[in-house]
């Protein structure tokens, strides 16, 4: 039913296992085939949202199946925050629970399939999406330290049920599913069924679309990346755990085109805007030199800072760095929340400590004398979202040397800096 080859050389496979039909018949395939063939460890993974009574039961359901297929089975417990629409927060809870259990190269399954594609593309179109919506749903993503698989969105529902049927599997029916006060339902158990009476099929029309937008998207993203070559040129070694773009080589492309880059660069980091709130962008194209504009987005925000943009994920936004004293120089110290610093050249005698800027900091800079720190870092173009978490290494009361700028200190005592990875947002 399905080609599991090119997925043969991951460390590990999981299941995203619901107990529901899609995802009981995927389970089985996995575990059929890992039976009679060379096959990745294979796990399931049931995540519990304890939204409704019923699915109390469920743990207990996919443990017998698991039993019976001699599948082991990890059932993780989620919260679902409240907010303006279950299905997402749910789905979000879903996502971030299932992300954090791959580790690097592992694989998640997914049961998605024909008219799930269908079901994704009518709501995308109707929610007014752009090109990257309405490809729906790939056959693979990153996900994690892994990625997330949907080896069954050829496959039509009926097909996944005459398998059921034909292999006596049981599984558990959502009752929520059926309530079409939700959209995704709506569509599902109104919408599609009546299209499928007058154009029967319509559901694998729909799907054979969105591998078409797909395709286009695919030739869209590697305009992006040509794009975004040019854009990443010119970053701050310095500050090169920092992602960032040229603002000016954006600036030359024409509008379409910039959204297409930074639509792309963006899925990277955070979840997309919709077209409503594109205006961030253009405010902080249009912002006056002397300005500090930010774009605010939903895993973080763009910042500008001398002539580039740069993203800052919710990681690093949110955490203040503290001073410490440093008790053994000769090694790295690690920065809570805030990467690590060791000394290169030679280390200066008595106690030293890390600091951050307060204000009024002076350096005394060979062959210039003292310096006040302000206009240093205004010399080195340091980015102004960075100084205030600039580590700065003091003796007593002495600043001797700045992170990251060896020329703004004392020639034999650099202060090497490395960001937090973190830094970076990548989701």
């Amino acid at each position: 039913m399905i080609n599991l080859t090119p997925w043969l050389n991951a460390p590990a496979w999981h299941v995203a296992f619901s107990g529901g039909l899609d995802s009981t018949v995927l389970l089985h395939l996995l575990a059929d085939y890992a039976r009679s063939h060379c096959a990745p460890p294979l796990r399931a993974i049931h995540v519990h949202h304890g939204l409704q009574p019923v699915a109390n039961d469920w743990p207990e359901h996919c443990q017998r199946v698991c039993n019976d297929l001699g599948v082991e089975l990890t059932v993780i417990r989620v919260q679902v925050e409240p907010g303006a629409s279950l299905e997402q927060a749910a789905r979000n809870a879903r996502y971030s629970a299932l992300a954090q259990v791959l580790g690097p190269g592992e694989l998640l399954f997914t049961g998605q399939h024909r008219e799930d594609q269908a079901e994704t593309l009518l709501f995308r179109l109707l929610r007014g999406a752009g090109l990257r919506g309405l490809a729906a749903m790939p056959d693979k993503r990153r996900l994690g330290q892994g990625a997330l698989v949907r080896p069954l969105l050829a496959i039509s529902r009926a097909q996944l049920a005459a398998y059921a049927q034909a292999w006596r599997l049981k599984w558990v029916e959502d009752p929520s599913n059926r309530d079409t006060d939700f959209a995704r339902n709506y569509l599902r158990g109104e919408v599609l069924p009546l299209l499928r009476k007058r154009w029967p099929q319509a559901s694998q029309n729909i799907a054979r679309c969105a591998d078409h937008l797909g395709e286009a998207l695919g030739l869209l993203d590697e305009v992006a990346l040509d794009d975004l070559a040019l854009a990443e040129q010119g970053a701050p070694a310095q500050w090169s755990a920092l992602s960032s773009l040229d603002l000016t080589c954006l600036r030359s492309l024409s509008p379409a085109r910039q959204r297409n880059a930074l639509q792309y660069w963006l899925s990277q980091r955070t979840r997309l805007p919709d077209s409503r709130h594109w205006a961030g962008w253009v405010d902080l194209c249009t912002a006056a030199l002397d300005a500090q504009p930010i774009w605010r987005l939903a895993d973080g925000q763009l910042v500008r800072s001398n002539g580039r943009i740069w993203w800052l994920g919710d990681d690093w936004l949110q955490s203040e760095p503290v001073g410490q004293p440093w008790l053994a120089p000769a090694e790295a110290l690690a920065l809570p929340g805030n990467g690590d610093v060791r000394i290169e050249g030679k280390r200066p005698e008595g106690p030293l400590r890390i600091a951050y800027r307060q204000g009024g900091e002076v350096l005394d800079v060979p062959g210039r004398g003292r310096r006040d720190l302000k206009r240093l870092l205004n010399e080195a173009q340091v980015p102004h979202f960075l100084r205030s978490r600039l580590p700065l290494l003091f003796r007593g009361e002495d600043l001797l040397a700045v992170a990251n700028l060896p020329e703004r200190g004392q020639a034999d005592c650099q202060l090497r800096w490395h960001l937090p990875t973190s830094a970076q947002g990548l989701r």
